[in-house]
């Protein structure tokens, strides 16, 4: 099989914390982020994930100008920008460094008074920003009180594969994983902060859409749930096929994506019945048709 089409993968479960005041907690953020890459470069992957928040998840609670206990307007003059792009920057020139793509979850400041986006960066092999996938299905706290929505899917390649971007709530709406489907991924990258009841049910999602829409997904949370549903990679067929320890733990699992194991002909057949659906012709008059209440 050509070398294009496989590539050496890693998903990270990392420490995502939420009092983006601390300073010093930001910095050991990015270290631990840093130290995780190292790791993915000396097992050979090209590419590195991690979870929403990786620099810092802020919490609801934390941001609120009516807190510490009603969530109200965030406050992001809390945030210590300076220090997140400090770090952001030195994760960059350490992925020029190892040669790795890393994307990782992080906020994204606007031109203010506009609040930020919830993101994605997509740091290429040569330290810089690639793009940014923004998450587009926020909850009502993110909305209403913390983020500007995103607008649209995105997608980059790498070594001849096709990777999308899912962040957050977006887990839950299956209509972005068949979005993607159509726009020809091999894998989506999902990015999830998790939290009880949510664990157990987004990984099943993720499971849901990798078999249904037959393509790899990479399902990166934060150390912190690993007890619940670790970070891993879920086959075109919905298996599970490397995941990190069932621990509260950082840490990364390694695996190969490979394109020959997406069936492109439950693909076609797919997007075939779908697009026949509005064409098919109902039966109007047909007495046994119209009869519901008879064998």
């Amino acid at each position: 099989m050509p070398e294009f089409q496989r590539l050496r993968f890693a998903v990270a479960q990392s420490t995502v914390h939420e009092d983006p005041r601390d300073r010093s907690d930001l910095r050991e953020r990015g270290d631990e982020i840093r130290r995780l890459m190292r790791e993915a470069a000396v097992a050979g992957a090209r590419l590195v994930h991690f979870p929403e928040g990786a620099t810092c998840f802020p919490s609801k609670f934390v941001m609120s100008v009516n807190g510490p206990d009603e969530v109200g307007p965030a406050d992001w003059s809390r945030f210590e920008w300076d220090v997140v792009e400090a770090e952001l920057n030195a994760i960059a020139a350490l992925a020029k460094q190892l040669r790795l793509w890393t994307v990782l979850g992080s906020v994204h400041q606007l031109t203010a008074p506009r609040r930020p986006h919830n993101s994605l960066y997509v740091i290429s092999d040569q330290g810089r920003v690639h793009t940014r996938y923004d998450e587009r299905t926020l909850s009502h706290t993110k909305v209403t009180w913390m983020y500007t929505p995103g607008s649209e899917p995105v997608t980059f390649e790498v070594d001849g594969l096709r990777f999308g971007c899912a962040l957050g709530m977006d887990v839950h709406f299956p209509e972005l994983f068949r979005e993607y489907e159509r726009l020809g991924v091999d894998c989506v990258l999902v990015s999830f902060a998790g939290g009880n009841p949510y664990d157990k049910v987004s990984g099943a999602e993720a499971q849901g859409h990798a078999a249904t829409n037959s393509y790899w997904v990479s399902y990166a949370v934060p150390a912190q749930h690993g007890k619940t549903t670790p970070s891993g990679v879920i086959s075109p067929q919905g298996d599970w096929v490397a995941r990190c320890p069932d621990a509260v733990e950082p840490a990364i699992a390694v695996t190969e994506l490979d394109r020959g194991k997406i069936s492109q002909l439950a693909r076609e057949w797919r997007r075939r019945a779908s697009a026949e659906f509005p064409e098919r012709v109902p039966v109007d008059h047909d007495a046994r048709s119209n009869d519901r209440s008879a064998f």
